[in-house]
């Protein structure tokens, strides 16, 4: 008997003629446009940028379906009157325009929590402040080759909203969460995974305590048959414990845990009632550094009841590494060139660093998310020969590294430079052979590029240019 989605057919119903607003036209409510118009609601489009910002075929799109549109600074003072409002992850849902709308009546989601609440199979849901996109995608890896129908996305893939109507129960959809995401969120994933939390997006969030209950939103739902991975190393996610509904499995690199799975050395082993077994040997894996490590273990923890250790092991033998994380370059000269322009906060510079034990040339700064860069000081001086800084955060970034080195009686060379391009030329110039040029800007991207993704594929060009 084919599979029916009983409540996707039901909002499907109850979506005809009613007032919709759609606010943010991003990539996830992109796909919104024409599934609103084939369900025939009454859409209304509100976007906060000026409409030379938008692209034209949106713009036409829009146009052709007659939907109304507000755009600019002050579109949402138009906000009123509507049944159901989809907002983007960027627009938290404490603006009061919106509480406003709630409060009289409106339903206000997001294309990533209808998702979930109409989605008729397993989801797995994955949030943290670093490591995210990797877990995530190592987890989508091993349950693809393991045979399942798997789909992708939230942060990362493609909005699956409307791609519902295709799913079977026995699928499974794997999620990276972001806090905007999360945020507001009035359901949990079946798995759930917080790798961590650590300071982070604190110039949107209004403060830290609204950026780690958003992040707690991601279990906050869940049932008793439900299952939380946990880090057990951080102080935060290893308290979540005590608020879990479900089953609780923490990974750790730092405790020999009776239950759970670990990081010893290079090794990652699983642990039940203290008999720890050894099942995978990081040598074997071209991912580098100990927090890839932590992303194997936890994506291990994720699978275990769902695929063999054995089939996994297979799978992380040879998964390279996401783009723009850790990501190898080019070799030049005997001089390796890595682009992590993923790493926006300091913690995941960090971990760049310390996945390698050469000598390493640095080139960071970026946009100024209002975090702590004292972290970063005592390696930087430690591991790093030449720091290269751009960007807002330059200022920081140099203050905290050179009260450091005055506490050591330490000297590094430190440049700071106006564009990416000068940055490359003179790493090119300063790093010798056998050094690792890192390009792990611990910021933002927005203060020179459209993304991190722009700004890592900018690297990568100037690099292949050398």
């Amino acid at each position: 008997m084919e599979f029916k989605n009983d409540k996707l057919n039901e909002f499907e119903e109850y979506i005809k003629f009613r007032k919709v607003a759609i606010i943010g036209l991003g990539v996830s409510n992109l796909p919104l446009l024409d599934y609103m118009f084939d369900k025939r609601a009454k859409v209304s489009i509100f976007d906060e940028r000026e409409e030379k910002q938008i692209s034209k075929e949106v713009i036409d799109k829009i146009k052709n379906y007659g939907f109304k549109s507000y755009i600019g600074k002050n579109s949402l003072e138009n906000l009123n009157g509507f049944d159901i409002i989809f907002r983007s992850p960027s627009c938290l849902p404490t603006r009061k325009e919106l509480q406003q709308e709630e409060e009289r009546g409106a339903m206000v989601t997001t294309e990533i929590e209808m998702l979930m609440k109409m989605c008729p199979c397993k989801t797995i849901g994955v949030t943290g402040s670093d490591g995210k996109t990797t877990t995530t995608s190592l987890i989508y890896s091993i349950l693809q080759n393991a045979g399942f129908n798997t789909y992708l996305g939230g942060n990362i893939g493609n909005p699956l909203f409307t791609k519902l109507a295709q799913m079977k129960p026995e699928d499974i959809v794997v999620l990276e969460l972001s806090s905007f995401q999360l945020m507001g969120m009035e359901i949990s994933p079946n798995i759930s995974v917080i790798t961590n939390i650590t300071p982070n997006h604190l110039n949107i969030h209004k403060d830290y305590e609204e950026y780690i209950e958003a992040k707690k939103n991601i279990f906050k739902y869940q049932k008793e048959n439900d299952i939380l991975i946990l880090n057990y190393d951080n102080d935060i996610t290893r308290e979540c414990s005590k608020q879990a509904k479900g089953k609780v499995t923490f990974f750790s690199r730092k405790e020999k845990l009776d239950n759970g799975f670990i990081v010893d050395g290079r090794c990652i082993k699983k642990c039940e009632e203290g008999i720890r077994e050894h099942i995978f040997n990081g040598e074997d894996a071209i991912l580098r550094g100990n927090h890839n490590l932590e992303n194997i273990a936890t994506a291990l923890a994720v699978t275990k009841d769902l695929v063999p250790a054995e089939q996994s092991i297979e799978t992380l033998k040879s998964f390279k590494p996401v783009e723009h994380r850790i990501e190898f370059v080019k070799e030049i000269n005997q001089v390796k060139w890595y682009n992590d322009s993923a790493s926006s906060s300091p913690t995941r510079t960090l971990s760049g660093l310390n996945a390698f034990d050469e000598d390493i040339v640095l080139i960071s700064g970026g946009y100024d998310k209002n975090l702590d860069y004292k972290p970063l000081a005592k390696p930087i001086a430690e591991k790093v020969k030449a720091l290269l800084l751009i960007g807002q955060t330059s200022g920081k970034i140099f203050e905290v590294v050179k009260q450091e080195l005055e506490n050591q009686s330490k000297s590094l060379d430190i440049y700071m430079c106006e564009t990416l391009e000068e940055t490359v030329k003179l790493a090119k110039k300063l790093a010798k052979p056998q050094n690792v040029v890192l390009f792990s800007p611990a910021s933002a991207s927005f203060d020179m590029f459209k993304d991190f993704a722009d700004r890592g594929n900018q690297f990568k060009q100037l690099v292949n240019e050398l």
